[in-house]
């Protein structure tokens, strides 16, 4: 299993932010938002961030799916 957070980049596109817009209103790093845009994992209290500065769930922003293999 892994995380996609493929939910985030359209909720940002839906609310016309940039990532570098997300970045300084969440006040997360920029290697953050690197591991974000490429599904690594981050930790949790980054995701609090971001749900807190968009006024959303978590699962508005990631889901959960199958590995690639």
């Amino acid at each position: 299993m892994a995380a996609s957070y493929k939910k985030l980049w359209k909720l940002l596109i839906d609310k016309d932010m940039r990532k570098e817009d997300l970045r300084k209103a969440a006040g997360i790093t920029t290697t953050a938002m690197a591991k974000l845009g490429r599904n690594e994992d981050v930790k949790t209290l980054v995701l609090l961030k971001i749900c807190n500065a968009l006024q959303c769930d978590i699962y508005d922003i990631m889901e959960i799916v199958e590995d690639k293999k």
